[in-house]
């Protein structure tokens, strides 16, 4: 087989996908619970049986926020998840440095919303490749409540949330519930890319993976579940050296034999990418990191890239008449298909002509991925084992 005819072997079926994408992402959106602002409707909405959280029985949730570095939006990001619709809640504040900017940030929370309940955790004396898993690991002892909800620091939500999120832990074979997110650029050109990555990449690759049944772990944005589970797959210990501690998380609650339940509440993630380093060395990392988790699934993800595929088909024949036209029809079809997208889940439509130099640095990072295991993560370098396990570059695994 030429490389010419293996690149349209591969350019129909990611024609396929864009269509599939694009009808799975407005079935998602049609789900219960779910608004026209992309966040889910509010608890009333919900069956009674499955309102955990609403009214006086409701059970205390404690928020779980790990962080690291002032971000450009903490403030507000925090914020929203202080100020819910849900009755009995905490928010339980971690750094692993006393001298980390985010501290100023949790203080003038606090100050600002003196009837919430906000608790700062400081330091860890967990040792641990994975800082975050290790401020968890520190945070814990400080939380009350039998539901238990983590969720990355950059992530802004709705006050319908906390109701939303916790509802399906009212069926005692729920094990988790988790959210996908989309992307909303904090400013400049680079975070509007890594935006555009994320609500026209990966978001629709989530949704008709979970679709279809492919869909694998939990998310970062949001994993809510009852303490119980946590105490049964040991804590956040097991995950102290692992890179994908959200998905392997997820694993060990489907272990139990209990389901992880994907949410038709979407959540913010702000984006603040600052410079093409800083989103190269990120999305290097992610896609590192799907590669080591789901590698058959990753590599079928080729597929996900009919654009920059065709942008290849066409430089290989020197754009000829055929070439420029399957370029034209794959442009075309990912154009519409990221703006069915954005119309049903409620993305900002705002930069679309974007799509084809995004689409080809996704493509670059893609290949680019299968050559190395290193990767950077809050400014450290690490080294990516084929267990998904991380370690400081130069260290030696465990």
């Amino acid at each position: 087989m030429t490389p010419v005819v293996l690149l349209l072997v591969l350019i129909v079926p990611g024609w396929l996908y864009l269509v599939a994408a694009a009808i799975f992402a407005r079935h998602f959106s049609r789900r219960p619970q779910f608004g026209k602002s992309g966040t889910a409707g509010a608890g009333s909405a919900l069956p009674r049986t499955q309102r955990a959280g609403v009214g006086d029985s409701a059970a205390t949730v404690s928020v779980l926020k790990p962080l690291a570095g002032a971000e450009p939006s903490l403030y507000d990001d925090l914020r929203s998840f202080a100020e819910q619709d849900y009755p009995r809640f905490e928010i339980v504040l971690g750094v692993g440095d006393p001298g980390d900017e985010a501290l100023k940030v949790a203080s003038a929370l606090r100050r600002d919303l003196p009837e919430k309940k906000i608790v700062p955790v400081i330091g860890s004396p967990v040792r641990a490749s994975n800082l975050k898993v290790a401020n968890l690991e520190a945070m814990l002892p400080a939380a009350t409540g039998d539901l238990l909800l983590l969720s990355d620091s950059d992530i802004r939500v709705g006050p319908s949330y906390l109701t939303a999120v916790t509802a399906p832990l009212a069926d005692p074979g729920v094990g988790a519930v988790t959210c996908l997110y989309k992307g909303v650029p904090t400013g400049g050109f680079w975070s509007a890319l890594a935006a555009l990555h994320i609500n026209y990449g990966f978001l629709p690759s989530a949704i008709l993976a979970s679709k279809v049944g492919l869909g694998g772990g939990c998310f970062g944005a949001t994993i809510a579940l009852r303490r119980e589970v946590l105490d049964k797959i040991g804590g956040f210990a097991p995950l102290r050296e692992e890179l994908a501690d959200d998905y392997r998380l997820g694993e060990r609650v489907r272990a139990l034999g209990l389901s992880v339940v994907l949410s038709p509440y979407l959540v913010h993630h702000r984006v603040s990418e600052e410079s093409f380093l800083s989103l190269w060395r990120h999305e290097l990392r992610w896609a590192r990191t799907i590669r080591t988790v789901a590698p058959l699934g990753y590599a079928a993800s080729l597929f996900e890239h009919p654009l920059a595929l065709s942008m290849l088909l066409a430089a290989l024949l020197r754009f000829d008449l055929t070439s420029c036209g399957f370029l034209v029809i794959s442009c075309a079809l990912r154009l519409s298909a990221a703006g069915k997208v954005a119309q049903a889940l409620g993305v900002e439509k705002g930069g679309l002509w974007l799509i084809p130099l995004g689409d080809a640095l996704s493509f670059v990072v893609f290949v680019a991925s299968f050559f190395g295991r290193t990767v950077f993560w809050r400014g450290r370098r690490f080294r990516l084992a084929a267990s998904g396990r991380i370690t400081l570059d130069g260290e030696t695994a465990r």
